[in-house]
């Protein structure tokens, strides 16, 4: 790929011919092929504006618009989903071309070996047209900078039609539009969209460097004439708001009052630096680099920035808020996703953020008339996924200090859900333990995310002082039990009348014949769904040796699935999936029962084998940053196996070092001495200095930095981390 990289950059005058920094290590194209649902596009971290190529908007694998194996694409649009399962967005299409303006779009060839993306920029050279297209952007300002041939026929396409086709959404996708133009080169418009997100709107002001001539105009698209002489340079602006066109005219005219290309992609650039910057690591493995810092990169798109410059935000119930001076609204949470390993690692390099990112929940959880947000998409709930995992995050935020966040005010809002509300069975799950496959639909999936809910929620209603619901919420949390089949020893599906569903099959996703028992997954994953409560759990097992052997069977089963199997359950080690989130912290939880040199020895070769740096380099759809926050973390050493708790278990450290700055002049070392491809294994750990024995710390050990040595070595030390007292502990 570094070839893809550097290509263009001779054929391109104005990109610099040698990339430095850590920006240098992030190749946008891992990911774009496969299904892991990236783009390649111009942004700066956790920004409104995704300016993006659109190669293709059918099918599952154009969720983010664009495929690496697409050989056309249709244009340049202004808001993209970086990896999700579930496709929207795709903006405000802009197509340059030349020759005999068409209405009815673009399929405009292009090569990889002419395009280049960095990070705040994306440039490639259109192959027919030999228009030479640059992307980059502000918070909220997509800019675009087009070199165009000699030609009296050039121009430009603005499309409002353009986006998710319906053959995905099976739903109107335009419900109202307004398109217009103002003098001779400014067009403004809005979109109500009726996608995955229901009644989502954008607004925008686009502004032209030169002017045009409308040469044809229909509700949702306009083509703009422009002749051009060889060599002539003509930039685009454009400013978005989810509040109205008067937002999106106050975000272009206070981020971007001029036209310097250069500064913008300069100062995205150097957004860019700080951001990457957080993590340096050291190692002369550089393919591993690459595969760092780019998912690095992929985790700080989503959340997405949504308030406007004044403070102005659209809010869950469609009116229009405003937060207080200096606080910021954002959206796009993939919760069921996230909580796991991004909003872990948010809470450890993002501190400044930590706040409006957390009271961003808890302001959806006020305003949507659906209640507490589970997968929220600019100013919409989708209701995607199960669970309502908002909670987990706000949970880990109290649990790890984070001010500033109106915990009190969570608890009485999520207490709702989790007491009133008939949301997606959760009245079975109070009335019977379980919620029963014969009455809902995911039924074993949800009841054991339920109670992970109900654990975080607990911590809550610590926050909150009510002590009395602390404790029935602890109790309930341990709902799992319910489904747990003693003599089989997997998680099955129950009826209402207390019975196991038969006939059984542990690799399938639902035993019922009219719906799916599991979500993404299958019993042999949904055994291992226990985050909260591992110690009790072994001892239904019947102990270490049973659990530790039950583990060990669902890595060395056949990675055989059913027909008909959903295409997330990817990335497979036996009927371990690391291509979905379920199995994210099962690797971990030899931790728990004694023998972790099986974790790190796990661990490590999943690190190796489930990531590369080539296109196709995720085993499984993104999802906003969660594929690659798993890396991440563990490639650092260490993983929130319970996110709720502030524990993080350790794993086997990839790097020979690697600085975390904590924020607030803190920093976290880890180093790993004697660390090589076929050494994996803990020898012995030292805190600062001093021999540390467990295998596992808590957030608290950490938040005030330190130094972490491990040394490493080829075979393992079964005694480390085996004493009970040296276990991570659950339940606490």
């Amino acid at each position: 790929m570094a070839g893809l990289l550097s290509g263009l950059a001779e054929a391109a005058p104005t990109s610099p011919t040698t990339r430095t920094g850590l920006s240098r290590y992030v190749d946008l194209f891992i990911g774009t092929g496969g299904h892991g649902h990236t783009y390649p596009g111009a942004t700066v971290p956790f920004g409104m504006v995704q300016l993006s190529p659109d190669t293709g908007t059918e099918g599952w694998d154009h969720c983010s618009g664009y495929h690496f194996d697409d050989k056309t694409l249709m244009g340049f649009s202004h808001t993209h989903l970086s990896g999700t399962g579930c496709a929207d967005l795709l903006d405000i299409l802009v197509t340059p071309n030349v020759g005999p303006p068409e209405m009815k779009g673009y399929r405009l060839p292009f090569s990889h070996a002419d395009e280049h993306a960095e990070p705040g920029y994306y440039s490639v050279r259109l192959a027919n047209s030999h228009i030479f297209a640059e992307l980059t952007a502000t918070s909220r300002v997509g800019l675009h900078r087009y070199t165009f041939p000699a030609n009296e026929q050039s121009h430009f396409l603005v499309d409002l039609e353009h986006g998710v086709a319906a053959t995905l959404t099976r739903h109107p996708h335009i419900k109202s539009s307004e398109l217009r133009v103002e003098g001779n080169d400014t067009v403004v418009g809005s979109r109500e969209t009726n996608d995955w997100a229901k009644h989502r709107q954008i607004h925008f002001v686009m502004k032209f460097s030169r002017p045009f001539q409308v040469s044809q105009k229909t509700e949702l698209k306009l083509l703009l004439s422009t002749p051009t002489q060889a060599g002539e340079v003509i930039l685009v602006k454009v400013g978005l708001s989810f509040v109205s066109v008067d937002g999106a005219r106050r975000n272009l005219e206070r981020e971007l009052p001029g036209w310097d290309f250069q500064k913008v992609r300069e100062e995205a650039r150097q957004a860019w630096e700080s951001e990457l910057g957080k993590i340096v690591v050291e190692t002369d493995r550089h393919h591993l680099k690459r595969i760092f810092y780019t998912g690095l990169y992929h985790t700080m798109l989503a959340p997405t920035l949504f308030s406007d410059v004044d403070g102005s935000y659209r809010g869950m119930d469609g009116a229009t808020h405003h937060l207080t001076p200096g606080a910021h609204d954002y959206s796009t949470y993939s919760l069921w996703d996230t909580y796991r390993a991004l909003h872990p690692l948010c809470t450890l390099i993002h501190p400044k953020r930590l706040a409006d990112l957390m009271n961003s929940l808890v302001l959806m959880a006020e305003q949507s008339p659906q209640g507490v947000p589970v997968w929220p998409l600019q100013g919409c709930e989708t209701g995607c996924m199960i669970g309502y995992h908002s909670v987990v995050v706000l949970a880990e935020a109290y649990a790890k200090g984070v001010k500033g966040v109106e915990y009190a005010k969570a608890y009485s809002l999520f207490r709702k859900r989790a007491f009133q509300e008939n949301y997606q069975g959760l009245d079975l799950y109070r009335k019977y333990g379980w919620v029963p496959c014969d009455r809902e639909r995911e039924s074993a999936s949800k009841t054991l995310e339920y109670a992970y809910d109900d654990w975080a929620l607990a911590h809550l209603a610590r926050a909150a002082g009510n002590l009395k619901e602390e404790g029935i919420l602890r109790e309930r949390s341990r709902n799992y039990r319910h489904l747990f089949d003693k003599s089989s020893q997997f998680m099955r599906p129950r009826s209402s009348e207390g019975q196991f569903y038969e006939p059984f099959d542990p690799r399938s996703t639902g035993n019922s014949p009219i719906w799916p028992d599991f979500t993404e997954s299958n019993s042999w994953q949904a055994t291992f769904l226990n985050q909260h409560d591992i110690h009790e759990y072994i001892k239904m097992f019947g102990g270490d040796a049973s659990f530790l052997s039950k583990l060990d069977a669902l890595f060395n089963q056949s990675s055989e699935l059913p027909p008909g199997s959903p295409p997330d359950i990817a990335g497979m080690v036996g009927q371990y999936a690391h291509g979905n989130e379920p199995s994210h912290h099962i690797a971990y939880l030899y931790a728990y029962a004694g023998s972790h040199q099986q974790t790190q020895a796990r661990i490590r070769s999943l690190l190796e084998g489930q990531y590369s740096d080539k296109p196709d380099g995720l085993a499984g759809n993104e999802d906003c940053g969660q594929i690659s926050a798993w890396f991440i973390l563990s490639s650092l050493g260490f993983y929130a196996v319970d996110p709720v708790s502030g524990n993080y278990v350790f794993g086997s450290p990839i790097f020979d070092s690697a600085v975390v700055d904590l924020g607030n002049g803190h920093r976290l070392t880890l180093k790993a001495v004697n660390q090589g491809p076929r050494r994996p294994y803990i020898q012995s750990v030292t805190w600062n200095g001093k021999p540390y024995s467990k295998s596992w710390f808590n957030h608290r050990l950490i938040a005030g930095g330190g130094t972490f040595e491990f040394t490493m070595g080829e075979r393992p030390n079964p005694g480390f981390g085996k004493d009970p007292a040296d276990r991570p502990p659950s339940f606490s």
